[in-house]
């Protein structure tokens, strides 16, 4: 039996945020049912198209729903609607985002009338706030969001996708919060209603470069193609044959590089310190290397770098992708049919071992129901005040406890998500090696100043844990982490896959201890891999994943988006794995083992390109940053000093309203010009006198003249300007938290609310260490003279050890 097959879900409104969403929801068996009017959804109308004229957009994010047409002007609309909704366990709402024509329903009287119905709301900017009115697309939301200006040459403009992100980080947000209520309905309660700001679930991607900013300054400015702050060589490269992404943030991967390289000289130059002069350094230096790479291909070098562990990958084309054996076997890439089309798009990417999702499907055409099996177990309906009520005390994941062996972003920010729902995550580190988040200088100057303390980037991606610090190389910590783990529901870990194994920590001999215990490995390639053993980054995973290829302009060389695009992604699908996984063991006691490919979970970013090659259609151009839906789009430069701003218009009406605001109405009255194809024969006149426009006006002022008449707009900010960004100030995203070390500092809130406020959050990061009394006397029941004992041998502690101190701890505890 599929795990979600007892769930029925209704999805209204038009918005990739909600579709995605949705479609997790049928990859493992829900009956998802789409409300269309007459016309169908927008979305089926979306470019790019395979050669059947049919939406390469649409069907990934659709496929395996059912499709029912309510025409609204149809008698008794809202009545069946209504009758729908009541048969529905989770409601899902993207009517703020595009109504489609949707009919009106009393909403708030059937859920009083079905207590336990599960209601997603989804919004652009959330239902307050300065942003609340405003026109938006995903590139205008992605400009706000910090996501555009880092990238691209240093003269601008800024390069961005095309418009097939926002859509996925929301949807993965909007089911981390409907899955979380089914969970907790499980328990006890009624339904739980939830929020969501597409905005502020792109913000996943910021997170990690706010805290930079709140730690460095206003030091990030865009500094060139596939180039990042501080300046390390994290990047793509050409080399002789097909282009290698290289990622080097350790001084032990750097003199690996220069090894490889026969660079001997340049072994230390520290690249990957931030400072003032880190672009000229990395100027200098990658002069040296770069002829270096073209002396090989990049396959060549990729299997230089696995044997020296050097995180080094070939950049993919969209082509290599739907060549990879290894990618269909798991079900990376899955079969789709669309009509009388056969194609292949992107699977889930939530790997359960043993509860697996479907492996491909139906796009639905306009009406047409999927066959359902019957086996659904309703949880709406009638209940007693005593049973429908939620307790807003109470989180959905409270009572989970999560033992967490991650370190850096993806992994924590997967248990960080458990954390804010109510579980109680137990981080576990050593003072050998904790995360290295916390720093990877290991210098006795580094150490005495207790810098592995005051990393804000650890403090955001840690918040709401408990610490502890455990020696797993040793058999009395490894003893305690077992320990641990048998009174927990969940492990995550983000190591290479033979980490924990090679210390008896492996899944085959946790499920011995705990045989409920629900364990996740969220590597780089999957630990079935022939690429198991390669070390990856974020970075590594988006230059994998095929999206550099399909971004920039034709010609161009594969463009990152990101610093670390991979790793923040992982983290959310990670969540994401574990709530269906959580769900199955409510039911069933059963645990199991979740193999998360982090860099499958890259993929459905480039899901249209991959359905449009296996069509055999013709692959669609680059765009640069225009778009191959609306004309005009793209990223404008504003008065000032590097100051840019997205406008694009959506419709005939949009483009009307922006010819008049830039003094143009014969444009606006000409017949000729209303349909996007009509208007991309003149796009570079149009765009220069946007220019001309936006080049008189700040760029905030551009944006609001801009939205006033109802255009979409956004201005390309830092991701410094998101601290002090007053939409997110007035929502009380960025919360002020005290913490040791470092004092008071932000922190984000989650996207999805089920108030008008966020979740508050509890607890601070832990210091190193911080809870080794409180988990090891508490809930293992150590004496004191044991947790005494525990620390002289160096199993325990509360201080990092230095490189020397390091050595000798080896030493010691081998002789």
């Amino acid at each position: 039996m599929e795990v979600l097959s007892h769930l029925r879900v209704v999805e209204i409104g038009s918005s990739a945020a909600t579709s995605y969403c949705a479609r997790l929801f049928a990859d493992f068996g829900a009956d998802v049912r789409k409300i269309e009017p007459p016309e169908g959804d927008g979305l089926r109308r979306s470019p790019p198209f395979t050669s059947a004229g049919q939406s390469a957009w649409f069907a990934f994010l659709n496929f395996n729903k059912s499709s029912i047409i309510i025409d609204p002007g149809a008698p008794q609309a809202s009545t069946r609607l209504t009758a729908l909704i009541e048969d529905c366990d989770i409601l899902i709402d993207g009517r703020d985002v595009d109504a489609a024509d949707c009919p009106d329903v009393d909403l708030a009287s059937v859920r009083q009338l079905y207590p336990k119905l599960i209601y997603l709301e989804t919004s652009w900017f959330g239902r307050h706030g300065p942003y609340a009115g405003l026109t938006a697309t995903d590139s205008t939301v992605r400009a706000l969001a910090g996501l555009i200006k880092l990238v691209g040459p240093v003269e601008g403009p800024p390069v961005h996708a095309p418009d097939f992100q926002t859509g996925i980080l929301a949807g993965l947000w909007g089911f981390i919060a409907a899955a979380s209520s089914v969970l907790a309905q499980t328990q006890a309660g009624g339904g739980r209603s939830w929020s969501l700001s597409i905005f502020e679930s792109s913000l996943a991607l910021s997170e990690y470069l706010m805290s930079e900013a709140f730690a460095c300054g206003d030091v990030m400015r865009r500094i060139g193609t596939n180039r990042f702050w501080p300046g390390s060589p994290v990047g793509i490269y050409e080399a002789r044959k097909g282009w290698l992404g290289v990622t080097v943030v350790t001084p032990g991967q750097w003199r690996a590089f220069c090894d490889m390289l026969d660079l001997p000289e340049l072994r230390d130059e520290p690249v990957w310190i931030p400072s003032e002069d880190c672009l000229k350094r990395l100027d200098q230096v990658e002069r040296r290397f770069i002829p270096k790479l073209k002396a090989r291909t990049a396959h060549e070098w990729f299997a230089e770098g696995r044997k020296r562990r050097i995180p080094i990958v070939p950049v993919s084309q969209i082509s290599d992708l739907l060549q990879e054996r290894e990618k269909k076997v798991p079900g990376a890439i899955v079969p789709v049919l669309l009509g009388e089309e056969e194609g292949l798009t992107v699977g889930s990417v939530q790997r359960l071992t043993l509860t697996p999702p479907r492996r491909g499907g139906k796009v639905p055409a306009l009406g047409e129901q999927q066959s359902v099996k019957n086996t659904r177990r309703k949880l709406t309906g009638t209940a007693s005040a005593s049973s429908s009520c939620v307790d807003a005390t109470r989180r959905p994941l409270q009572g989970i406890r999560v033992i967490d062996f991650s370190m850096g972003w993806a992994g924590p920010l997967c248990t960080r998500t458990l954390a804010d729902l109510g579980a109680d995550v137990i981080k576990i580190e050593a003072i050998q090696y904790p995360d290295w988040w916390r720093g990877v200088d290991r210098t006795p100057a580094y150490i005495d100043a207790q810098m592995y303390e005051k990393r804000a980037r650890f403090c955001f991606m840690n918040r709401n844990k408990r610490g502890i610090t455990l020696d797993l190389s040793r058999p009395q910590g490894c003893t305690l982490a077992k320990r641990l783990v048998a009174g927990a529901d969940i492990v995550v870990d983000n190591y290479s896959v033979d980490v924990l194994p090679k210390l008896g920590l492996g899944y085959e001999v946790l499920r011995t201890v705990n045989t409920r215990l629900i364990m996740m490995s969220m590597s780089a390639f999957g630990t079935d891999s022939a690429y198991r053993d390669c070390r990856a980054y974020g970075s590594t995973l988006e230059q994998g994943s095929g999206l550099p290829s399909v971004i920039g302009s034709s010609g161009d060389p594969p463009v990152m988006s990101h610093i670390a695009f991979g790793d923040a992604v992982g983290g959310l699908n990670g969540c994401a794995a574990v709530l269906v996984a959580l769900i199955h063991a409510r039911t069933t006691g059963q645990g199991q083992f979740i193999d998360l490919a982090q860099i499958e979970c890259m993929m459905p970013f480039a899901a249209p390109w991959i359905t449009i090659h296996s069509t055999g259609g013709m692959p669609p151009p680059r765009y640069g940053s225009r778009h191959p839906q609306f004309v005009p789009h793209g990223c404008f430069r504003c008065a000032g000093e590097d100051n840019w701003i997205v406008v694009t218009a959506t419709d005939e009406d949009m483009w009307q309203r922006l010819a008049m605001l830039l003094g143009r109405p014969d444009w606006a009255a000409d017949p000729s010009l209303r349909s996007e194809e009509a208007r991309r024969g003149i796009e570079d006149v149009i765009e220069r006198t946007i220019e001309a426009w936006t080049l008189t006006r700040d760029a905030d002022q551009a944006m609001s003249d801009l939205q006033a008449v109802g255009i979409a707009a956004g201005v390309a900010r830092l991701p410094i300007d998101l601290l002090n960004d007053r939409h997110l100030r007035s929502r009380a995203f960025l919360q002020e938290i005290e913490r040791a070390f470092i004092g008071r500092h932000p922190q984000p809130s989650l996207p999805i609310r089920e108030g008008s406020e966020p979740y508050p959050i509890r607890t601070a990061a832990p210091t190193l260490g911080q809870h080794n009394r409180e988990i090891l006397s508490g809930l293992l029941d150590l004496s004191d003279a044991e947790i005494a004992q525990l620390s002289r041998e160096g199993i325990i502690g509360t201080t990092m050890l230095s490189d020397g101190e390091l050595v000798t701890t080896k030493k010691a505890s081998s002789g």
